[in-house]
């Protein structure tokens, strides 16, 4: 099962979309599943703020499991910038207001995006192009 099906496959079976992201990576990075779905409970719904998409956080934390030097945050740095960048370019956004069209903070947004099946329909693809895009960068950094 490639990352891609595995973070897709996490977040059908009802985790959230950083749990899925991170989880689908965690044995490769020393992490039990059990640690990553932890890390990532709190950060679903852009933190419950509508700010950052979850699976976009998910993301991120596998690219700071990619750095095990603290001290070269440059790369660190430059990915994390790649990665928001390629993300919104793809999406239109990585807000996850934004990218839902509603305000998940209030509980009209919340039942807007049930009522129009955006947490089954839409948030599923938005795991899987994280993942494509943590993938791409992953490949690059390997060829340096």
């Amino acid at each position: 099962m490639t990352h891609k099906e595995k973070a897709v496959q996490y977040y059908q079976d009802g985790y959230l979309c950083p749990q899925s992201v991170l989880a689908a990576y965690a044995e490769e990075y020393g992490l039990t599943e059990e640690l990553a779905l932890k890390l990532g409970t709190c950060l679903g719904a852009g933190m419950r703020k509508g700010e950052v998409c979850g699976a976009c956080t998910g993301a991120l934390m596998v690219l700071g499991l990619m750095h095990d030097d603290p001290k070269n945050r440059k790369t660190a740095y430059e990915n994390t910038k790649q990665f928001l960048n390629d993300f919104r370019d793809l999406n239109g956004s990585y807000l996850c207001n934004d990218l839902l069209g509603c305000d998940v903070r209030t509980p009209e947004g919340v039942q807007y995006a049930r009522d129009h099946h955006l947490f089954t329909e839409f948030c599923p693809k938005m795991v899987a192009s994280a993942v494509e895009i943590l993938e791409k960068i992953m490949s690059a950094q390997k060829e340096v």
